[in-house]
C-alpha cells in the first residue's frame, strides 16, 4: 500500500528527546532529533549533504551540529553555516529540517510537505500529560508492516487466543462489535460492550475488583497513526451517573502509535493511563510488564505473519467476516490517504 505522507506520525516520546542524537526511520526517511538548549524539538533528515555520513554519528556544538566524518555544520533549520577548509558555503549545503511538534508527551514529526504541516491536525491523547492520570509506555520493534499492526488492534477479538490469562477472556470474542465511520473526519469507531463478564488478572491485579464485572472497549482508530482504547472495568451493575460521572468505576486509556520504519518494519509504540491507584508503583510495574508481555505477544504473531505473507502467491484471498468491519474501514481510509 505504501505510506501516507502529508500526515504527522509519532517519532518518539518526549523523554527520548534530549541532549543527545537520536536516530529513527520514519516512513523510509532517516532522521535524527535532538532538543535545543530552549527545549524545543528538531528533526533533521540523518545524512550530510557532503558524503551522506549519518549526522546522529555525529557531535553536537550547541544547537548546531557537526558532521563527525568531514564537519560540515548544520543549524537546527537544517541549513550549513560552516564547511572545512572555505569560507564560502555552498547555496546547496542545506539538510531537510521536518515539522516537529511536541504534544501529550509524544513527539509528532510530519513526513511529507512542510508547507502543509497544520499542528491543529494532530489527534489529542490528553490522558499521557494529564493531572489526575498516570502513563506506563513502551516501544517495541515490528519486523512486519504497520497495516498488520492497525489490523490487530482493530479487532480485539484475537484477545480471547493470544492473550489468554493476561487480557483476553472467552467473552470477548463471544460479544459483537458496532462500528462506525466518520468519512469526513476520517476516524474509525468501534466499540464492543461486555455485561457480567469474567475479569482478565490484566485488570483484577491492577484495579483491585473481584468477581464479574461490566467491560467497555471503546477504539478510536484516527489514520494514519494513532489508536486510542478507552476501556472501562466496573463491577457488574455499576453504571455510570447521569451526568456522565463515574467514579465507581476504573478507566484505562490503552494509546498506540503505529508509526512506519520501512515497508515491512514498524515502531509500536504503546501506552497504558490510568485513573485509579496512581500512587501505587506496583500497579504501575504490573501494568508495565502486563502490557509489554501482550504486545510482545503481538509482535511475534504478527512477525510470522509477515513472514507468510511476503512467501503467499499473488492474488492469496483472505477471507474477512464481521469483526474484521473495523480493520477493513481503516483500510479504506488508509487507501485514500496513500491514494491507492
Amino acid at each position: 500500500m505504501g505510506f501516507a505522507t502529508n500526515q504527522w506520525y509519532v517519532a518518539a516520546y518526549g523523554e527520548e528527546v534530549g541532549d543527545g542524537l537520536l536516530a529513527r526511520t520514519i516512513c523510509g526517511e532517516p532522521i535524527v532529533f535532538y532538543r535545543t538548549g530552549a527545549g524545543d524539538p528538531v528533526a533533521l533528515a540523518d545524512r550530510c549533504v557532503h558524503r551522506r555520513f549519518p549526522l546522529s554519528e555525529s557531535v553536537r556544538d550547541g544547537d548546531q551540529i557537526i558532521c563527525g566524518y568531514h564537519g560540515f555544520t548544520y543549524a537546527p533549520d537544517g541549513a550549513c553555516v560552516a564547511v572545512p577548509g572555505q569560507v564560502r558555503i555552498p547555496r546547496t549545503a542545506r539538510v531537510p529540517a521536518y515539522p516537529v511538534v511536541e504534544q501529550d508527551s509524544l513527539v509528532w514529526v510530519w513526513i511529507g510537505d512542510p508547507g502543509k504541516a497544520d499542528q491543529a491536525a494532530i489527534p489529542r491523547a490528553p490522558w499521557l500529560a494529564m493531572d489526575g492520570w498516570v502513563t506506563v509506555r513502551g516501544m517495541e520493534p515490528l519486523a512486519a508492516r504497520h497495516e498488520l499492526l492497525i489490523d490487530n488492534l482493530l479487532d480485539l477479538s484475537h484477545e480471547t487466543y493470544l492473550h489468554a490469562g493476561y487480557i483476553g477472556t472467552p467473552e470477548v470474542a463471544q460479544t459483537p462489535i458496532t462500528t462506525e465511520v466518520d468519512d469526513e473526519a476520517g476516524v474509525v469507531y468501534v466499540s464492543r460492550r461486555m455485561k457480567d463478564v469474567e475479569c482478565p488478572s490484566f485488570y483484577a491485579d491492577s484495579t483491585g475488583i473481584k468477581g464479574r464485572i461490566d467491560r467497555w472497549q471503546d477504539i478510536e482508530y484516527h489514520p494514519p497513526c494513532l489508536y486510542l482504547l478507552h476501556s472501562r472495568i466496573a463491577p457488574t451493575g455499576v453504571e455510570p451517573g447521569p451526568d456522565a460521572d463515574d467514579p465507581a468505576a476504573c478507566h484505562a486509556e490503552i494509546v498506540y502509535a503505529i508509526t512506519p520504519e520501512t515497508e515491512t518494519s514498524t515502531h509500536d509504540f504503546w501506552m497504558v493511563a490510568r485513573d485509579f491507584a496512581l500512587d501505587d508503583e506496583g500497579v504501575s510495574a504490573f501494568l508495565a510488564e502486563s502490557n509489554r508481555t501482550v504486545v510482545l505477544q503481538d509482535v511475534e504473531a504478527l512477525n510470522v505473519l509477515e513472514k507468510v505473507i511476503a512467501g503467499e502467491p499473488e492474488g492469496y484471498q483472505e477471507l474477512s467476516i464481521n469483526i474484521d468491519t473495523g480493520g477493513l474501514a481503516a483500510r479504506r481510509l488508509l487507501r485514500r490517504m496513500t491514494g491507492a
